[in-house]
């Protein structure tokens, strides 16, 4: 029953994988384009992937293999990734499995070493399974936070927010559309996921889409399926996403940046409550409840012509807003323990608390990037700081803050590369301290050494 995803640039490889490998495994998906890799892995939970190494741009170094590869396991650590190739030696073998690959196949390959390397892939996967206490099934590789959608685990003692959740409890056994509305990371996709586990839905499945992401070209056939021969590489049928909710919920993100063509095919699925599949003719009915998030002013759009007011009133039965974090303040401290608590057992660090100059830096910092932003700011204080107490300087000291100690507003960009300049001078630092001993060096970071192996070659270390 494993789900196998293939992915090259050349069709002949690709069908002939696939009908191989579809006699063997429960369900294979194949992809000839790499920009798709992003969605595909975050979306479809796939036991193994067979990715090539050389797509067009690059025919014969393995460049975007390794970049590939990287961008998979940073989205699932546990994410079983055998690599393929025409162009591969020994060194480049060994190089795979040191960042992180299960295994490494030549092409052409032989059938049954194929089988055999697919199989042992699938397998070392379900051995890193586990599941925790409320049963849900977590994969080895880097913990991440605790995303649960239940009342219980969300941080909410500001009044603002037991007023959402509030609201959340009084819509979520309803089938009535929602509309989350609030800034990128306060949380909508944990709101929508309380929704569905609160309702007579919870048993069936809870899909997300981002799509927002979504090009053109793949809109339709992504969310509404599509039919064998409906295009060049439409070679078996295949449901979207509105079907595989059958019975649950379909969570669309970032409703708000699709465009004035997406949103009238849309607008015509929700209200005929059914779904063509592209080069099919045969409409299927669909029963899905429809929670919608976006972090745009839907009414501005709406004055410039920029999104349909027919749709709005569709999706927007119900509206929950989403304060930031700001404007919860009661909650940044409860949320940065919270937080502590999971990465100081994640990293097995010493860390017992917050000092009462750091507790009052935190309530001052105006969190642009919310509940995300002091996530992460918790996770690289919690690395870094070396007392058993976080203080001030374990927070803002290295981000360039002013005057008053706190980080300035900056973008993603400018941020995402700080955290990189950290994390190379932190990996430097701890290469000296161990003499380049890979397991002492993985073991004082909190990472495995696939993981540290991945970062060594993503800052050319």
């Amino acid at each position: 029953m494993a789900r196998i995803l293939i992915i090259d640039d050349d069709p002949d490889v690709l069908m002939a994988a696939k009908l191989l490998l579809k006699r063997h495994f429960g369900h294979v998906d194949i992809e000839k384009n790499p920009e798709r890799i992003p969605f595909l892995v975050t979306n479809g939970r796939y036991d193994a992937i067979l990715l090539d190494m050389n797509f067009q741009r690059d025919l014969s170094s393995g460049r975007e293999g390794f970049f590939w590869l990287d961008r998979i396991l940073d989205i699932d650590p546990s994410a079983s990734v055998v690599l393929i190739t025409a162009y591969g030696d020994v060194e480049m073998a060994v190089r795979a499995m040191k960042v992180g690959a299960k295994d490494f196949v030549l092409k052409p390959w032989q059938n049954d070493k194929l089988l055999a390397t697919i199989r042992s892939s699938v397998g070392g996967k379900e051995d890193t399974e586990t599941v925790d206490k409320s049963g849900t099934a977590s994969r080895g590789g880097r913990a991440k936070a605790p995303v649960s959608g239940t009342a219980s685990s969300f941080i909410a003692q500001s009044p603002a927010m037991r007023q959402v959740l509030d609201t959340v409890s009084r819509v979520a056994n309803t089938d009535a559309n929602v509309l989350i509305l609030g800034e990128n990371g306060t949380g909508k996709d944990l709101i929508a996921r309380m929704i569905h586990e609160q309702s007579g839905r919870k048993a069936a499945p809870f899909v997300s889409v981002d799509v927002g992401a979504l090009s053109e070209s793949l809109f339709e056939s992504e969310l509404f399926g599509y039919v064998k021969g409906a295009f060049t590489d439409a070679r078996d049928d295949r449901s979207g996403r509105f079907e595989e909710a059958q019975g649950g919920t379909i969570f669309l993100d970032e409703i708000g940046n699709i465009t004035l063509p997406q949103q009238a095919r849309l607008l015509t699925v929700l209200q005929q409550r059914q779904v063509t599949r592209l080069g099919s003719n045969k409409p299927r009915p669909i029963d899905v409840r429809l929670i919608c998030a976006t972090n745009a002013n839907l009414s501005e759009r709406i004055t410039n012509r920029e999104f349909r007011q027919d749709l709005l009133y569709r999706i927007n039965t119900i509206e929950v807003h989403l304060p930031p974090l700001r404007d919860r303040p009661d909650d940044i401290v409860p949320l940065a323990e919270h937080f502590l608590n999971i990465y100081r057992k994640q990293y097995g660090r010493a860390v017992t608390g917050l000092s009462p100059a750091l507790v009052r830096h935190l309530k001052q910092h105006r969190w642009p990037g919310n509940v995300r932003e002091l996530q992460h700011a918790v996770e690289r204080a919690v690395i870094l700081t070396g007392e058993s107490v976080l203080e001030p300087g374990d927070f803002f000291g290295g981000l360039g803050g002013g005057a008053s100690g706190l980080v300035s507003p900056v973008s993603a960009a400018t941020e995402s590369m700080q955290l990189d300049d950290m994390e190379r001078r932190m990996i430097q630092q701890a290469m000296q301290k161990y003499g380049g001993n890979i397991t002492d060096v993985a073991r004082e970071l909190g990472l495995s050494r696939q993981a540290l192996y991945r970062r060594l070659e993503k800052y050319g270390m």
